[in-house]
């Protein structure tokens, strides 16, 4: 980042910046790392409007968008900067839940392992030479006279559908 625009930055934005410092991030857990994400992003937003709203009234005062651009300078990397910290801060509180995924994963796994017999009994199938178990699985349906038609009729089940949510 430039360090003429941090030094700009006051001293809020600028402690801002530093706590989401890439090596910072490592030493955070998922929850801090969610409401550092909030108050970055609450800070990137309310420079992104302050461009736009610098912007619009630039363009009317200066006569076109291609020359208010150099006007808004300064609010427009104040946003930029916010919007690369934003995405440092993302980047960490999706591998701080991904891995928050895996151990949960793994915990669970490891206690379903551990415990033996606590399920639903199994029913025997037709290798332990029980009666088969039937499938649970949907049976396919028998077309009525070949597959056009019964797309067609599923096709004009669509349209009434979307006739009766337009009402």
């Amino acid at each position: 980042m430039n360090k003429a625009l941090l030094s700009s930055l006051t001293e809020k934005e600028a402690a801002l910046v530093r706590e989401a410092d890439p090596a910072g991030l490592l030493d955070l857990d998922e929850d801090q790392l969610l409401e550092l994400h909030d108050r970055v992003r609450r800070e990137r937003t309310k420079h992104l409007k302050v461009y736009r709203r610098g912007a619009s009234a630039a363009v009317a005062d200066v006569g076109g968008r291609g020359k208010a651009y150099d006007r808004n300078q300064r609010a427009r990397a104040k946003a930029e900067v916010f919007e690369s910290v934003l995405a440092q801060v993302s980047r960490q509180v999706s591998a701080a839940a991904r891995n928050a995924a895996q151990e949960l994963r793994a915990e669970r796994i490891a206690e379903a392992r551990s415990t033996t017999g606590g399920g639903p009994p199994r029913p025997a199938s037709a290798r332990d030479g029980g009666t088969p178990v039937p499938s649970t699985r949907r049976r396919t349906t028998r077309t009525t006279g070949g597959l056009k038609k019964d797309a067609s009729s599923r096709a004009q089940g669509a349209r009434r559908q979307v006739a009766r949510d337009a009402r």
